[in-house]
């Protein structure tokens, strides 16, 4: 090994000042060193953080690279195994056995046909915002409330459940609670997800998870599943249309583009995806030694990838840090890749192509109501990141 490699010693809990869309400056100067460098985990286990590019696309299509949450070694006690459904912190057979009878309900033609769907549910929040009046905040006038409805009516969740399960779901995934509010959250998430399970498959309705009743699935195992779905498909998305939003407004430039130009709104999402990164890292475990980046990963040991660095490397895009709305963000990891990659990712990208078009279309006017800094940001050890608020005003 190495004696000059670069060593993170834990994981960066803010963002650079000022600079509320960039990676952590420990990860970026980790990245300028190389793509792949010693780490600690907060346990004391030894580990291996990837800042690069193509390292951490690598280790996702690498199947000697494990995602089970019971081999992640970063305690000094074994983790539980991921309950029945939630197929994230699992490896094949099982995770195909859950993944495999979703993916033909979240294809590309499939979230399309959603889309007159999204753009009445964005119009309906654009009025009720229009009409309360400016100031207005964007994270629950705009952000939030979309993707939540698309979700909750893809899985058949009924109107009256909404609000409640929204903030269930956002006190759990915000990374600003204590330990006892998140596990009441989550507890409160289960059981009503439990009793939803049981009630469509007592009288199914036109939904994912009544159609996923007429399977071998168990109830336990839909609700792992439907866990999944609402997490990912509401927390991810309302924080890219609140941080997206925010970063279009502090770069003029580009938002004048975008405006001038609907057209470039498809290039747009993917610039922003890749620019933002919300879905920070992720973890994999070597399940045997592998050679990665001129080091041997040894086998049980769990490597932390950054994808928000990776989205950032100058070795795949030219000048990373800049937003650039007419880049070619192709190839970017903000959903992830390989046999993980996001299942939403077609669901997401519809309804943020909607969403920005209309809401710029709607507000062309369209600021913060206060200074850049005094937006209040996520908390880094979130698991998604995000603004907590986005005042917002406009010329009414």
């Amino acid at each position: 090994m190495s004696e000059s490699l670069h060593t993170v010693a834990s994981l960066p809990t803010e963002r650079p000042a000022g600079c509320p869309f960039d990676p952590p400056a420990e990860l970026t100067e980790a990245r300028r060193h190389g793509p792949i460098s010693r780490y600690t985990h907060p346990g004391g286990k030894p580990g291996w953080m990837i800042t690069g590019h193509d390292l951490v696309r690598s280790v996702l299509a690498d199947p000697r690279f494990s995602a089970r949450k019971e081999l992640m070694n970063v305690i000094d006690f074994q983790l539980p195994p991921a309950p029945p459904g939630e197929f994230l912190l699992m490896d094949d057979p099982q995770h195909s056995r859950y993944r495999k009878p979703l993916v033909g309900r979240f294809t590309a033609r499939r979230m399309r046909l959603l889309t007159e769907r999204i753009e009445q549910i964005t119009t309906d929040c654009l009025d009720a915002m229009e009409r309360t009046g400016p100031p207005a905040d964007l994270v629950t006038a705009f952000a939030k409330p979309i993707p939540t409805i698309i979700i909750c009516e893809l899985l058949g969740v009924p109107y009256e459940d909404r609000a409640s399960f929204q903030e269930q779901i956002d006190t759990f995934m915000s990374g600003g609670t204590s330990d006892e509010e998140l596990i009441a959250a989550y507890t409160a998430t289960q059981e009503y997800l439990a009793a939803l399970v049981a009630a469509k498959r007592a009288q199914p309705t036109d939904d994912v998870l009544s159609e996923l009743t007429d399977s071998d699935l168990s109830d336990e195992e839909l609700k792992g599943i439907s866990l999944i779905l609402l997490a990912a498909g509401f927390d991810t998305t309302a924080n890219m249309l609140s941080l997206g939003t925010f970063a279009l407004l502090e770069n003029p430039a580009q938002l004048a583009a975008l405006r001038a130009d609907p057209s470039l709104v498809d290039g747009a999402v993917e610039e922003l995806l890749r620019y933002l990164s919300v879905a920070k890292t992720f973890m994999r475990t070597a399940l045997v030694d592998v050679e990665l980046g001129g080091q041997t990963i040894e086998a049980g040991t769990t490597v932390v990838l950054s994808y928000h660095t990776a989205n950032r490397d100058p070795e795949r895009y030219a000048d990373p840090h800049v937003l650039d709305l007419r880049r070619n963000s192709g190839g970017h990891l903000a959903f992830g890749h390989g046999v993980h990659l996001c299942l939403g990712a077609q669901l997401a990208r519809v309804e943020m192509r909607v969403a920005f078009s209309a809401l710029l279309r709607r507000f062309p006017t369209l600021r913060l109501a206060v200074p850049a800094e005094e937006v209040a940001l996520r908390p880094e050890t979130a698991d998604i990141y995000g603004v907590k608020s986005l005042p917002v005003t406009w010329d009414a």
